[in-house]
């Protein structure tokens, strides 16, 4: 077998190392591959369907790397809760025959790590983290310099000491959604004070904070029904 991560500006650099420290520990064969998602017009305008054409670029690079060095089988990481969410980009891997070993097994995020942690692999309580891209509102193009904001302003979240959180670009406005169980850090004059300092530093006019708190997948609740059941390919 050989794990491959893509890398491209959509992915978080502390992602990357953290990955890659993750497979050395575990002797796991690697290789990091660049992927061009950002050079398609389709996948910077940023519409319902960008993710598929994220993974459209994924597996097609994938297949040939598959071809190249002999191998049966492409596999990733989708599980059953997943099934329940806005995917697009299970439409990607169901037309380029990708195999979903998880999803077979019918496990839930919960049984994945449950399993992780009975292995002893320290990453089985790391919270999810979708691709930068997926913190910029619908119809905002995905621009390099846009993903670096946000990736900065995530950074001085994490050096704030918070642990489940992200960072929402609505052009001047930026929505920070943090986890309720952290509430109590965030919601206080001198951490609103570093919000502010923070965001405005990076740009943003107005620095906001959801009172909804983290959720995966919020920016999907403005799309319209059409596009939640539209399928792409």
């Amino acid at each position: 077998m050989l794990a491959i991560i893509a890398d491209s500006p959509s992915l978080a650099r502390h992602q990357l190392s953290d990955a890659i420290a993750f497979a050395e520990e575990q002797a796991i064969p690697l290789e990091v591959v660049a992927t061009s998602e950002l050079d398609r017009p389709e996948y910077a305008r940023n519409d319902s369907q960008r993710c598929f054409f994220c993974k459209d670029e994924l597996f097609t690079l994938m297949e040939k790397l598959r071809q190249s060095r002999n191998f049966d089988a492409i596999a990733y990481g989708v599980n059953l809760n997943d099934q329940g969410d806005f995917r697009p980009g299970q439409k990607a891997a169901a037309n380029h025959h990708v195999v979903a070993p998880l999803l077979e097994a019918r496990l839930t995020k919960e049984d994945i790590r449950a399993l992780a942690r009975q292995a002893g692999l320290r990453i089985w309580n790391k919270p999810a983290s979708a691709c930068l891209s997926s913190r910029i509102e619908y119809g905002r193009p995905v621009t390099r310099e846009a993903l670096a904001v946000v990736e900065k302003g995530e950074d001085a979240l994490r050096a704030l000491g918070f642990h489940q959180f992200r960072v929402r670009h609505h052009g001047d406005i930026v929505r920070i959604e943090i986890s309720r169980e952290e509430f109590s850090s965030a919601l206080n004059p001198s951490m609103a004070a570093q919000f502010t300092s923070i965001f405005k530093a990076l740009g943003f006019k107005f620095v906001t904070l959801d009172l909804e708190g983290f959720r995966s997948g919020s920016m999907n609740a403005i799309l319209p029904a059409e596009d939640l059941l539209r399928r792409t390919g």
